[in-house]
């Protein structure tokens, strides 16, 4: 395998990025959720990242290892951000780091990990399966890439993984939403794309342009 290394000052740097893409994507998300939702996914989103870019200097000075630096980002959503999407992200990064408590360096397996225990997070709070119209299409076939590749070289892994993640997303247009406000639509919510799906793979694509670097 080849033996990717990321440090803390790597998250710090996704951390930023996609702070930066939430603000470049506020209008699109919310549109997405004005379709089926409630109109402000790309909002809350925003303010959400927004906080986290304003803390990451000190978050990053005042944390010993990777998981107090996405324990205190994953904090500021859930306290910054309103409706679903504060939770599931912010639970997302908070259990992202549980399993390399202490650690300033991971491999790429490690991180493989993370990332499979942070979206364990969103599905046991959002308590969704594949195919309900949410950001679990994008992410669950994403995670099974990455766990099925994980010896393989990470830089192609996960550009293959997002690339999974991506066309998952597409794969909520003709659903039935069966979870969150969209569900009250019905067959109306067939022809538009989960909002929650297109920021989180979006979102993921910030780690693999990072691991470029």
């Amino acid at each position: 395998m080849n033996e990717r290394t990321l440090d803390k000052q790597f998250f710090g740097n996704c951390l930023s990025k996609m702070a930066e893409l939430a603000e470049e994507n506020r209008d699109y998300w919310t549109k997405l959720d004005s379709d089926i939702g409630d109109g402000d996914h790309g909002i809350n989103l925003s303010i959400g990242f927004r906080a986290v870019s304003g803390q990451l200097a000190e978050n990053l000075e005042n944390t010993d290892d990777i998981t107090g630096l996405l324990k205190k980002s994953g904090m500021l959503l859930l306290s910054k951000v309103g409706g679903a999407s504060g939770p599931l992200y912010g639970s997302f990064f908070i259990k992202m780091g549980k399993d390399v408590v202490g650690k300033t360096t991971i491999n790429f397996p490690e991180f493989v990990g993370m990332i499979k225990n942070g979206v364990d997070a969103i599905q046991f709070r959002g308590k969704s399966e594949l195919g309900e119209k949410t950001m679990l299409d994008a992410l669950l076939p994403g995670v099974a890439y990455l766990e099925e590749h994980i010896e393989e070289e990470p830089l192609v892994v996960m550009e293959q993984a997002v690339a999974i993640m991506r066309e998952g997303a597409e794969s909520t247009i003709p659903l039935i939403a069966k979870k969150g406000r969209a569900m009250r639509l019905g067959e109306r919510a067939i022809g538009h794309k989960d909002p929650g799906s297109e920021s989180s793979w979006m979102l993921m694509n910030v780690f693999l342009e990072e691991m470029k670097k």
